[in-house]
């Protein structure tokens, strides 16, 4: 780590998921102040229980209200957040929803939920924080996109729509902050060993097993670890790239 990334500040969306908690593991154990948004004010608990947790591997993670669905609930969290920092260097986009069914069956609310979860998000959310980032003339954005982004995945084209349009986002933003000591990068990753993966049925995950040359899935601490080097101040040459982190299931 470079000098001064000591006092950096990272937030990282949905951080206290599978991919998230790795994430968030990766940037505390290198000295970053880490903070992580959740949903509403009843799922506090549940973020609070996971921050004790954090405690408890000698980790000090903060905790921010923000629905990333919502703007003005993104604008308030990021307040709340710049006013107790004072700063933010690192945002990690990362929250994610699926909603899986074939086009003929997907209704509009299933398109709608993972178009605003997964896709309005990373402009929701990265919007409030960017003068600050402009100002400081520093930022690493860190937009977390999917394998299914890139090549397509049956069942999913709401989820692989909203992906693949994150990498845009990424493409645009880099172009327009390039001069102002802020990068934007997509991580792109395949099937990690998470809890939502490891709670499809076995026969169902031996299938997605079998499709990845490596033979197995992904560690989440093998994405972090690419995250966190994105972040990293001496990554600043890297911006509008997109990391494959697939196992070789998708080659471009």
């Amino acid at each position: 780590m470079s000098e001064g990334q000591d006092s950096r500040i990272a937030l990282v969306t949905g951080g206290y998921g599978g991919l998230g908690t790795a994430i968030c593991k990766a940037f505390a154990r290198d000295g970053y102040k880490v903070v992580s948004s959740y949903r509403s004010p009843e799922r506090k608990a549940h973020a609070v229980e996971w921050q004790q947790e954090m405690a408890a591997d000698g980790l000090e993670v903060g905790l921010v209200c923000m629905d990333v669905s919502d703007p003005e609930s993104c604008r308030s969290g990021a307040n709340e957040l710049l006013e107790e920092y004072g700063r933010l260097d690192v945002l990690v986009n990362n929250a994610g929803i699926t909603r899986d069914a074939v086009m003929k069956k997907m209704s509009v609310e299933q398109w709608h939920d993972v178009i605003h979860t997964n896709l309005d998000s990373v402009f929701n959310v990265t919007h409030p924080f960017l003068n600050r980032m402009l100002e400081q003339g520093f930022g690493r954005i860190v937009n977390i996109s999917s394998v299914n982004g890139q090549k397509g995945q049956f069942g999913q084209v709401n989820y692989s729509a909203a992906k693949a349009g994150i990498h845009g986002f990424t493409k645009a933003l880099a172009q327009e902050v390039a001069r102002k000591g802020i990068t934007v990068n997509t991580v792109s990753p395949g099937y990690a060993a998470t809890d939502m993966v490891m709670s499809v049925s076995e026969e169902v995950r031996e299938k997605i097993v079998a499709q990845i040359p490596v033979g197995r899935l992904a560690e989440p601490e093998e994405v972090a670890r690419v995250v966190r080097f994105l972040a990293d101040d001496e990554s600043a040459f890297i911006t509008g790239a997109d990391y494959s982190i697939n196992g070789g299931m998708h080659m471009h």
